[in-house]
């Protein structure tokens, strides 16, 4: 169970840098954005970046919380 909770770890680190990404591109596309419009295409391209990251540092954490509860 201990191979669990280290895959879930790392399957988390993963997650949050995708998610660290998707906020640097955020940024990025705010002070970039001309209008309204612009900006709102921008981060329309970034949200499934966003999604998926959270996506996976979820099924990372589930890993952890079921290597811990199946550990003797």
């Amino acid at each position: 169970m201990e191979l669990l909770i280290g895959i879930g770890a790392i399957i988390s680190l993963i997650g949050i840098a995708g998610i660290i990404l998707s906020i640097v591109k955020v940024r990025r596309a705010r002070q970039a954005a001309t209008d309204d419009a612009d900006l709102k295409a921008r981060i329309q391209k970034v949200l499934p970046l966003n999604l998926g990251a959270f996506l996976v540092s979820v099924l990372g954490l589930m890993c952890v919380v079921v290597g811990v509860l199946l550990a003797p």
